[in-house]
């Protein structure tokens, strides 16, 4: 392993990641935080991941715990390009491509993997900015049996097109549905979670997001978290289970769904104010605002990243 300055790649116009898609990637940041220390959030579920993806591909694991070493030197290194502030983080991207010289598909020989880093600033720079959403009916993000659950390339080209035709119309992300049902799965690149109140019962509520038994959910280190996080509280139930759009639909007219927010590295909690449906429009209760759950979830996890709460979730590096 090296670590050099920042530079274009050389690489064969062969090479079977430019045909085929053998490549995957992760996400993840490094941050600064109230006392001065840099931390990773749960370094070890984004290698874990990275490794999935790689075995999906037919590609050789990396070592996970000689992994994470060699990011905390390369973050070490460039440590003063994590600027300082709450939101801000020095963003990581470990990605692994084949290099392999073919134009048969088989599986790769060679395989580079690099890691690069940038410096970003707030995702929500003046304040949360609630989205609105378009559940799509016409184009399927993932499917059981897929690599819907695994992150690499080919599961977001396919999603550019719905996403531009989603802000013609005035939306700015895409629901993505699966099956006849209409089941909700993800949310542009986020995972999803609804808050409801349960039917038929006066004081039950419930936080859910998709499972990941189908195969087509990404296993999000932020949704991990956040399931985990809920759960802990022991305030109401947290469910991994299919939530459709006409259940949706129904929770909106009986006064029962009460928040619906994204989660993701790049966004920590992205909160809904609307879906747009089959030509009509639910409006979340929170308008303009975040709800409730969502904004403890964001405190939280922030706090783990920024040092304000000491967690093992939160990994210092120096």
């Amino acid at each position: 392993p090296r670590i050099i300055p920042y530079g274009d790649l050389k690489i064969s116009p062969a090479a079977s990641s430019l045909h085929y898609g053998l490549e995957a990637f992760e996400g993840m940041k490094a941050y600064k935080g109230v006392d001065g220390k840099i931390r990773l959030f749960r370094p070890e579920l984004n290698v874990q991941r990275l490794n999935q993806g790689l075995a999906r591909l037919y590609m050789q694991p990396v070592d996970e715990k000689a992994f994470i070493a060699l990011l905390k030197k390369l973050v070490l290194l460039e440590k003063d390009w994590i600027p300082e502030g709450e939101g801000f983080s020095l963003y990581l991207r470990p990605t692994a491509i084949s290099t392999t010289e073919t134009l048969g598909v088989t599986a790769a020989s060679k395989v580079k993997i690099f890691c690069i880093c940038s410096p970003c600033g707030p995702y929500y720079q003046e304040g949360f900015k609630p989205v609105k959403l378009l559940a799509d009916t016409e184009h399927v993000r993932a499917w059981p049996g897929g690599m819907g659950n695994k992150k690499f390339g080919g599961n977001y080209a396919p999603g550019i097109a719905p996403q531009a035709l989603a802000a013609k119309k005035g939306y700015q992300q895409v629901l993505w549905l699966f099956g006849e049902n209409h089941v909700c799965t993800e949310v542009g690149a986020m995972n999803m979670f609804f808050f409801l109140k349960k039917k038929g019962e006066d004081a039950a509520y419930e936080l859910c997001t998709s499972p990941l038994s189908r195969g087509d959910i990404l296993p999000g280190v932020t949704r991990n978290s956040a399931l985990a996080l809920a759960r802990g509280w022991g305030e109401f139930e947290v469910n991994e289970r299919e939530v459709t759009m006409p259940e949706i639909v129904e929770a909106a007219k009986e006064g029962r769904l009460l928040e619906a927010f994204g989660t993701g590295t790049a966004a920590v909690v992205a909160p809904v104010k609307q879906i747009g449906y089959m030509g009509q429009d639910i409006f979340l209760p929170t308008g303009e605002e975040i709800g409730p759950v969502a904004k403890r979830l964001w405190d939280e996890i922030t706090a783990i990243q920024y040092g304000k709460i000491k967690h093992p979730w939160g990994v210092v590096i120096g």
